[in-house]
């Protein structure tokens, strides 16, 4: 049943991706993230694996395994009506472990799932996969979905070519034709991370041969533009990668730093910074 709920999601996503509006989807890292996020209003969910992995107080991103990512997905999925895309991370390994991570998401119920050519680094460092492999990685992934019933499982595939290299020009050089390989190779859109100007957005529509994604509300771009802008650019989908997670920590913090300083809660009820129990409910009831 999961799978068949799986494939009619992929379905789904994959109309609202080809419809011509830009899908706004906020990363979410848990079942309630996921839960809050569907009962504002938006009609699909990404799931995060820096804020899953920050929710875990790991002290990298590569300390989540597939194992516990896909089983939050799958968490995710379950507590939600609307499309999930997975975060498979650089997919865990070679293509063929690209082809098993993509067929435990689409068992675990995600509707689509990014994939980065980024290589996993607990120092954070931007060294990318030869793009060579990537492409082998993207025909793996490709040619897994199939064979698991799911033949519209989305596939975004995620270039950190812009943070890669020492000059804006050869970064955006590198992401677009990377874009372009991805897409011929059988990824349904191109996420290029780190955009940071309407001018560099406005390139890549040019540029980029099908749908982009394009990560909004950062450091970086949080001045540069708005949704609203990426809409008018005709951008496919926008993602709001830790929205969910930095709004949680910052709201927690808050409460319980003025309950420290008080030993009361007259400041928190007077901000209302707790969430009613009726707004509760509304979240909970299916």
């Amino acid at each position: 049943m999961q799978m068949e709920t799986a494939m009619n999601k992929s379905e789904v996503l994959r109309g609202m991706l080809g419809s011509g509006d830009t899908l706004v989807m906020p990363d979410a890292y848990d079942a309630i993230s996921a839960r809050i996020i569907e009962h504002s209003g938006f009609k699909a969910i990404q799931c995060s694996g820096y804020s899953i992995s920050i929710a875990a107080c790991y002290q990298a991103e590569t300390d989540l395994g597939l194992a516990e990512n896909v089983e939050t997905t799958r968490k995710i999925v379950n507590a939600v009506n609307v499309p999930v895309m997975a975060d498979a991370e650089d997919g865990y390994g070679d293509p063929k472990a690209l082809a098993n991570t993509v067929r435990e998401f689409i068992r675990a119920g995600a509707a689509g799932a990014n994939i980065e050519d980024l290589i996993p680094s607990a120092k954070r460092e931007c060294k990318l996969v030869d793009e060579a492999l990537m492409v082998e990685k993207i025909i793996a992934a490709r040619e897994a979905t199939a064979p698991e019933g799911n033949p519209n499982f989305i596939i975004n595939a995620r270039t950190d070519a812009l943070r890669a290299f020492d000059t804006r020009e050869i970064g955006l050089k590198e992401a677009i034709k990377r874009a372009n390989r991805y897409m011929s190779a059988g990824a349904d859109l191109a996420f290029i991370c780190y955009t940071a100007t309407l001018d560099e957005v406005k390139l890549l529509r040019k540029e980029v041969n099908g749908p982009i994604s394009i990560a909004a509300g950062q450091p970086y771009n949080i001045r540069e533009f708005t949704i609203d802008d990426l809409r008018e650019q005709g951008v496919a989908r926008v993602s709001l990668p830790t929205l969910a997670i930095l709004s949680s920590i910052h709201a927690l913090m808050k409460s319980v730093s003025l309950i420290s300083r008080s030993d009361g809660f007259a400041e928190i009820d007077s901000e209302g910074l707790y969430c009613s129990q009726a707004d509760l409910t509304a979240l909970l009831r299916r």
